[in-house]
């Protein structure tokens, strides 16, 4: 993306340079949440093409009214681009945590699955149970036992988005602590 492209992208934003910059980083933050929220394998790689496309397009000369809502419906694109490559689905728990006994596999991924699988113990057993729920099944499925998840605990789906994002947060974080003891012995 040029420096004129990228001026012309945020002016398009707000013409207050301030107000432009704070609209950038809130639809930056808003587009990752919603790639990630989809799975996407990359999400803030996949923002940057978005944004790389709809400052191609207006410097291009077209006029997009709503840049925000222009750019997620470019997002959502480029994510279902981004899933026709081999290797940029996500792997969900059940598929990480397999109930049959796994074939032998690199040293690295078992310490890695032993790692989540400690780390979802830790967990309180209501975070523990609603982050598995979230995570089980496939596509409409998924999408499914989302709501009717939603649904039990009497909160909108966009809640249990948020709390399951933050129970996933907190399984990262404990995931990389643990795979670094674990490499540094």
């Amino acid at each position: 993306m040029t420096e004129e492209a990228f001026a012309k992208f945020l002016s398009c934003l707000s013409p207050d340079p301030a107000r432009a910059g704070e609209a950038y980083e809130a639809l930056r933050e808003s587009l990752v949440k919603f790639l990630d929220w989809r799975g996407a394998r990359a999400p803030e790689e996949l923002v940057d093409e978005v944004f790389n496309r709809v400052a191609r397009k207006l410097e291009e000369g077209e006029t997009i009214q709503d840049v925000p809502s222009y750019c997620h419906g470019v997002a959502r694109l480029v994510f279902l681009q981004s899933l026709e490559h081999p290797g940029n689905r996500t792997v969900g728990l059940d598929e990480a945590l397999p109930i049959a006994a796994p074939a032998p596999e690199p040293e690295e991924t078992d310490s890695r699955r032993e790692c989540l699988t400690r780390c979802l113990r830790e967990l309180p057993a209501d975070s523990r149970q609603l982050i598995t729920e979230y995570y089980r099944n496939e596509r409409r499925r998924k999408i499914d036992n989302r709501a009717s998840l939603a649904e039990r605990l009497g909160i909108p789906l966009n809640a249990l988005r948020s709390r399951a994002q933050r129970i996933r947060n907190k399984l990262e974080q404990c995931v990389m602590r643990c795979s670094r003891k674990i490499s540094s012995t």
